[in-house]
């Protein structure tokens, strides 16, 4: 894609408007150094030196998506807790509509813990109860599909922990197609779905191996020899009746799958990796706006590949912006 396209998709994209949709979480992190081990255990000692919290799981997605239009929305579900009131502080504060979110006052606020000690995570703690799912509250339901009405396309992201069930995701779709409104999604395979008829659904290899019930082998390279790839994505394809199919692949990059025609592969873009987690959250963000914005698929991808390339060098949960994203592609052509 050249300077021109790019800057064309870009553009448009920055007047698009998106909805999210999914688990929400907070994401901590305990920044310090490691200059002894404890007396107490064989357990490194962090002392600490500054702490941080951002937007997490689906608030993440909105994050990504926030640094190329203004307009978008988060629709998901906080605690009755100190951890709910700063999540929704911090997506208020990057410009993100909170006018989606809704108090659960038995579930606490998911929180994830992370302590990084010389530019390594040494340990997780989470803090996690399974949320009541959207469907079970109509007051959710109804806002669902208002906000669905208001948008330009819908992101659905599971990251398994209640809120989305097959009622919820139905009726999600139904309001969507009702409006001819875009929607994609990342699934988890701990939560089960079907989507049918999705315009684009995101799995890692992982995850789309297990969605195919086919068994999780090594990668082959290169990547349009490996069969059972592309036996896992032509069987989603089908059982989902999804216009494409995106598979992340780590240090692969990204296949995609669409009916009749050829995969397509993007390698990676990455030139250094120092944290992978939240790229999915990044990948699918950049492609439903690439989509939404009147990219082709394969422009979509080639967009989220590069973004996804700019937040693994970065530690943390972390986003790309529009100048990181110019500049990828820059260097790529360069």
């Amino acid at each position: 894609m050249d300077q021109r396209r790019l800057q064309h998709i870009l553009d448009a994209a920055a007047a698009k408007r998106l909805l999210v949709v999914g688990d929400l979480m907070l994401d901590e992190f305990v920044w310090g150094s490691v200059g002894r081990i404890s007396p107490e255990a064989p357990v490194p000692i962090v002392e600490v030196e500054r702490e941080s919290s951002y937007p997490g799981g689906a608030a993440n997605v909105a994050r990504n998506l926030r640094e190329f239009t203004k307009s978008v929305t988060m629709l998901g579900m906080v605690g009755n807790d100190t951890a709910g009131t700063k999540l929704t502080t911090l997506l208020h504060d990057e410009g993100i509509s909170t006018g989606g979110l809704f108090t659960d006052h038995e579930i606490p606020t998911i929180v994830k813990t992370r302590i990084i000690a010389q530019r390594q995570q040494v340990v997780r703690v989470d803090k996690e109860q399974r949320s009541s799912a959207g469907s079970s509250r109509a007051d959710i339901l109804a806002r669902a599909k208002e906000l669905i009405s208001q948008s330009d396309a819908v992101l659905i992201e599971d990251y398994g922990k209640g809120f989305l069930d097959q009622k919820f995701v139905d009726a999600l779709m139904e309001a969507a197609s009702s409006h001819n409104i875009l929607v994609t999604c990342d699934p988890n395979p701990k939560n089960p779905l079907e989507w049918p008829g999705i315009a684009t659904i995101k799995p890692n290899r992982s995850e789309a191996f297990a969605a195919a019930g086919v068994p999780l082998c090594p990668p082959v390279h290169p990547v349009e020899q490996d069969t059972a790839l592309l036996r896992v994505g032509e069987i989603l394809l089908k059982r989902w009746n999804a216009g494409a199919l995106l598979i992340t692949l780590s240090e692969q990059g990204m296949m995609l799958f669409r009916p009749d025609h050829p995969p397509y592969h993007t390698p990676t873009r990455a030139r250094e990796i120092y944290d992978v987690s939240g790229a999915g959250d990044t990948s699918i963000s950049l492609y439903t706006l690439g989509i939404a914005a009147g990219a082709t698929p394969e422009e979509a991808a080639e967009l989220a590949n590069h973004a996804a390339g700019v937040v693994v060098g970065k530690l943390g949960t972390a986003t790309c912006s529009r100048a990181e994203l110019e500049t990828s592609f820059l260097n790529l052509s360069a």
